[in-house]
């Protein structure tokens, strides 16, 4: 049984992690009746879609449940910046016969100033709530609290989860530069330390008292138990649930994941405007190169990625599509996410 709060418990430490655009109620759902914690992403998410999904896991389980939420600093409109990055993007589109967006559009809110989401939240109160690039203001924290969510938060280095830990989250995610999808760094531009999970783990699970969930890499049972052992109090596992049936991702998505030889990931920033590991595609080997411009802001850079994936797509070509994963990749399974949680719970057994 896993305790992260006085009245939050589950019974495997196994935390399915909230995936942008990949993850569903149907995967959190099966993840939290099959004993682990399942989640879903509002990072991405409009008050009305996420209301729905939250209704929709708690139609399939009583069980615990996360939800995550984005927490990056609202971008300001750089006209100067993002015209020299859409003039950069101008060849790739032209390639599938198209032109970059005219202007950048920032896609979702942060937050960190969206009154309406948490609204939402204090209305229907989910159990578990989540927070990436940092932390929201104190009065939104505190209301979350009040409202009786156990609160998580994600940490790529000491520096970030002594600031959470200040804030009095119930536990903190240390995520390991082996992750997939986005860094949770809080200011990209002070840089990234770049730290593995294991080290990471450690680290913080020696110099603070808050509970510590270690994310990036780990994929089976063995590697649950080597965390654990390492002081984490559970495991959160992204790329291990991308290729069951429950995901949104698609065929193209699963396939190269699960293909042979498999495929390299990297850390780009020219896909959304913040660093994010994913499978290696034309973003990382032709766009990201010596010598572009700085990329746009984030999430502003998003609005033209998208556009270019989109037109690209329509001309059959897959090369730009974000497929974010993790250096486990490789470990991946294409099973069931009760049946992934099953077999990850004997895995770990057997090595304890």
């Amino acid at each position: 049984m896993v305790t992260l709060a006085l009245d939050l418990r589950f019974e495997h430490p196994i935390i399915q992690a909230p995936m942008a655009s990949v993850s569903t109620p149907a995967l959190a759902a099966a993840v939290s009746q099959a004993g682990g914690l399942g989640s879903i992403a509002g990072g991405m998410s409009s008050v009305e879609a996420l209301h729905q999904a939250i209704a929709a896991v708690r139609e399939a389980t009583d069980r615990p449940f996360n939800v995550n939420l984005f927490c990056h600093r609202p971008a300001s409109p750089d006209p100067a910046r993002e015209a020299a990055w859409l003039e950069y993007l101008r060849p790739f589109f032209a390639e599938f016969g198209s032109a970059p967006p005219a202007v950048l559009q920032e896609t979702y809110p942060s937050f960190v100033a969206n009154d309406d989401m948490l609204a939402m939240l204090l209305e229907t109160r989910p159990p578990v709530i989540s927070f990436h690039f940092g932390l929201p203001p104190t009065d939104k924290l505190a209301a979350l609290r009040a409202a009786g969510a156990t609160l998580l938060a994600c940490a790529t280095s000491l520096a970030e989860a002594q600031q959470l830990e200040e804030a009095g989250v119930d536990a903190i995610v240390a995520q390991g530069v082996e992750a997939g999808g986005h860094r949770g760094l809080f200011e990209p531009e002070q840089g990234d330390a770049g730290l593995s999970t294991f080290a990471l783990t450690r680290l913080l699970v020696r110099r603070l008292r808050t509970p510590i969930i270690s994310a990036g890499g780990i994929m089976d049972g063995a590697g649950i138990a080597a965390v654990v052992r390492l002081g984490a109090v559970a495991a959160q596992m992204g790329t291990a649930f991308v290729a069951c049936p429950e995901s949104a991702a698609d065929a193209a998505y699963r396939t190269a994941l699960l293909s042979d030889p498999p495929a390299a990931t990297a850390i780009t920033a020219v896909i959304s405007g913040r660093p994010a590991r994913g499978l290696v595609n034309r973003f990382v080997r032709e766009v990201d190169q010596p010598g572009r411009p700085p990329v746009a802001p984030y999430p502003r850079a998003y609005d033209a990625a998208k556009a270019l994936i989109t037109s690209a797509k329509q001309h059959g070509n897959l090369g730009f599509a974000a497929q974010w994963a993790g250096q486990g990749a490789p470990l991946a399974r294409a099973l069931p996410a009760a049946e992934l949680v099953q077999v990850l719970v004997s895995e770990m057994q057997a090595v304890i």
